[in-house]
């Protein structure tokens, strides 16, 4: 082969791969058949760290994994479908979980493609089966199990170290007991209390928010001015630095706070900014009412802004889930006449999806990279 000739072959093999970038997973997948060519190209790892970071950018390569339970099974199902058709289920597809043989499944938090999820036996399972999948190519590993079992609320917080180019997991619960894991050492660490003795306020379905390589979520202290025994509570949210491995504070505004009849205070990252929701329920008026807030200057207090407000009656638990390019905001709620989790938008009406039962949802972007890749013990 001249010069000329190996510029050619260079210069396809650019342009495929730049194509071959811009397509889905499932496409890809099938177009490993065409020839040699394509199965190595799209094999490579460069190719697969190329498609992903263009996948990163791209909405239509952001995903929904649904897990749906109906009243009546004992088993949980997984489900996949792109975001922009999650409210009406068109183009759900579903699929198969790691570890089916456990029926019990439950999707926590994602991260570059990646979802870690906990499997077991039975609805409660102090000690879970704890695994970092992902449902674009169907693979996945079990993660090594933490040192202390599941406290009545865990809380889990799952993103990547560009310090030391690992992934870590941060397990948190509401009893103080602080772990963490970095897939390339291959054990979990308890790590320190806040040095304040901030207690965490954490429940069974939220996950901790992930921005600028931090982990937040809402903490608590006695107030010292009251008066009262066991005290009024300061709520603010709590940081842990994923490399330096400290904490810090955010400190929560008045608006957030003041209003009469919170039950719930939750922390998530929509559109690139840290946002936070207040949950209210009026007796009175058997109403619930959701509040949302967006930090719109990281670490500024006074750059809390209100961005939304739900007052429904026929629904509950409303909790923001994504925010899309547009501002259009998606929500899950407990539906009250069909007894079932759905999901709506902030401008279109509740519709059903699926059929009613219990269901959650996690975000995660179309990824070629097998988390085999980012660990060091298999």
């Amino acid at each position: 082969m001249d010069v000329d000739q190996a510029l050619t072959v260079h210069f396809e093999e650019g342009i495929i791969m730049n194509i071959l970038s811009r397509l889905s997973v499932r496409s890809l997948h099938q177009y490993k058949c065409v020839s040699k060519l394509w199965n190595i190209l799209i094999s490579d790892p460069y190719f697969k760290m190329k498609h992903f970071k263009r996948a990163n950018n791209d909405q239509n390569s952001q995903k929904s994994l649904i897990t749906h339970m109906c009243m009546n099974e004992n088993r949980f199902s997984s489900y996949c479908c792109p975001l922009s058709s999650v409210q009406m289920g068109e183009d759900a597809q579903k699929i198969d979980r790691p570890l089916s043989s456990k029926p019990f499944f439950r999707a926590l938090c994602g991260c570059d493609g990646f979802v870690l999820v906990l499997v077991s036996g039975i609805m409660v399972d102090k000690h879970p089966i704890h695994l970092l999948w992902n449902p674009s190519i169907r693979e996945s590993i079990v993660l090594p199990a933490p040192h202390s079992e599941i406290c009545d609320y865990t809380c889990y917080g799952f993103g990547y170290d560009s310090t030391s180019g690992d992934y870590k997991i941060l397990r948190i619960c509401d009893q103080g007991y602080n772990e963490i894991l970095a897939l390339k050492g291959g054990s979990w660490r308890k790590i320190d209390k806040h040095p304040r003795g901030v207690s965490n306020v954490v429940t069974r379905t939220s996950c901790l928010a992930f921005l600028h390589e931090t982990f937040h979520w809402i903490g608590s202290i006695i107030d010292p001015r009251s008066h009262w025994i066991g005290g009024s509570r300061i709520y603010s949210l709590v940081l842990f630095s994923i490399s330096k491995e400290v904490y810090g504070e955010i400190p929560l505004p008045e608006q957030i706070l003041s209003f009469v009849g919170i039950f719930y205070l939750g922390v998530l990252v929509l559109d690139g900014m840290l946002s936070v929701y207040s949950i209210t329920f009026s007796p009175d008026l058997n109403l619930e009412t959701l509040k949302l807030w967006v930090l719109k200057d990281y670490g500024v207090k006074e750059s809390w802004t209100a961005l939304f407000t739900i007052e429904d009656p026929s629904v509950y638990r409303v909790i923001p889930k994504y925010r899309f390019a547009d501002g259009e905001l998606l929500f899950s709620c407990f539906h009250i006449p069909s007894s079932g989790t759905q999901f709506r938008t902030s401008s279109r009406p509740l519709v059903s999806w699926l059929q009613p039962g219990i269901q959650d949802m996690v975000v995660f972007t179309e990824s070629l990279i097998s988390p085999k890749s980012v660990v060091s013990y298999v």
